[in-house]
């Protein structure tokens, strides 16, 4: 897969989640994690059993304010609103940085004016911030990651993938 991407969360201030999200993160292999006014310390994540912050960079800013990207990293927020794109019609970006409120709350009206994208997960009703996680990630590998289309009958390889090549016998060219 092309490009990177990084996970993070706004106004956390459940160990238990945070430590969730982080390891989702990490099992997708994200470049690096990022919190903005968290209430909890990363060090307090429980639920990390993975040891995201042995493994990848974790920054944690203190405000919206202080909140940097690398350059071309783009923002896209994941909450619901109005005007988000459904999950399943979103295109990522091939460098994107995902930023999830914290539970029972939505993304800051400062994280989300700097939000380039906001997407939202067509469910009924908010889910977990670690559920989140792992749903936007999962889409991401499975549209950014190269498997191509899936197939239209059970059981059946999908259409488009080319058949296997066959290696035939030995060119030899000989000298007039």
């Amino acid at each position: 897969m092309r490009g990177y991407f990084a996970a993070g969360v706004d106004g956390i201030s459940k160990p238990m989640n945070l430590g969730n999200l982080m390891r989702i993160a990490h099992a997708f292999d994200a470049s690096f994690f990022f919190s903005i006014n968290a209430r909890v310390k990363l060090s307090d994540a429980q639920s990390d059993t993975s040891s995201a912050q042995g493994a990848i960079p974790v920054y944690a800013f203190k405000s919206a304010e202080d909140f940097r990207l690398p350059v071309g990293c783009r923002l896209v927020g994941v909450e619901i609103t109005d005007d988000a794109v459904d999950l399943p019609r979103f295109r990522h970006p091939q460098r994107a940085a995902y930023v999830f409120g914290a539970e029972r709350m939505s993304l800051s009206k400062e994280v989300l004016s700097r939000c380039e994208f906001v997407v939202k997960i067509p469910t009924r009703f908010s889910i977990n911030v670690g559920m989140a996680g792992a749903i936007v990630l999962y889409d991401r590998l499975i549209s950014l990651g190269g498997y191509g289309s899936r197939p239209l009958v059970p059981g059946r390889p999908p259409p488009d993938i080319p058949p296997q090549h066959a290696w035939g016998a030995p060119i030899v060219k000989t000298r007039k």
